[in-house]
């Protein structure tokens, strides 16, 4: 299972950075389209390794493991590579700054919630965000390539304003659940705490 298809794909995220990465060095608008294909077949591999792992009942821990990784190094590099090579600059690299303190923060809360064999389901409003977070980083790697008619800079730049947005909201709850669990166990943890000092004998 280790080497499922599902996984595979997965991993294809991880393996494509590099190239993605060394894309950005490279002038000419042949490497912004070339990276802007690479950065979208690895978000589309996002869809079908989950889908592919439902339908063929291929889910497995390690599958669960590495998926958000892969998504977090993959919006991670590309928003990191944008803004180093000013591709992204002034306020507009704020949206880009609360994307990724929402994906550490996030990680954080699930790694916390595995800890006590919780999963939280992603929400609609979710992928709606990983959307338009995708399709924004897309348009920005292709940039000043683009045809000029088309203000490709402008919708990558809302598109990502956009995306930052949702990430408030979606981290905010996240964050919420995250607390709650984390108040219950103390609140438990406190009640357990009383309930043996009752019954101890004294002496």
């Amino acid at each position: 299972m280790f080497l499922s298809l599902p996984n595979l794909l997965t991993l294809s995220r991880i393996v494509v950075i590099p190239v993605l990465v060394a894309l950005f060095y490279v002038d000419g608008a042949a490497a912004r389209w070339l990276a802007c294909a690479l950065f979208t077949a690895a978000c589309i591999t996002d869809y079908f390794d989950g889908y592919l792992a439902r339908i063929w009942r291929q889910d497995t821990d390690f599958g669960r493991f590495l998926d958000p990784i892969a998504d977090k190094l993959l919006v991670g590099s590309a928003l990191f590579m944008l803004v180093a090579m000013d591709h992204i600059s002034g306020l507009t690299v704020l949206p880009a700054l609360v994307i990724l303190c929402r994906e550490i923060l996030v990680s954080g809360l699930r790694e916390f919630l595995a800890g006590i064999k919780l999963r939280v389901p992603v929400s609609r409003l979710a992928k709606w965000k990983t959307t338009i977070q995708m399709v924004a980083i897309g348009f920005l790697i292709v940039g000043d390539a683009g045809p000029p008619p088309l203000p490709i800079m402008l919708i990558g730049e809302v598109g990502l304003w956009l995306a930052a947005g949702l990430t408030l909201v979606t981290g905010y709850d996240y964050l919420v659940v995250g607390l709650r669990h984390i108040t219950d166990d103390r609140t438990a943890e406190r009640g357990a705490t009383d309930r043996a000092e009752r019954v101890r004998p004294a002496g």
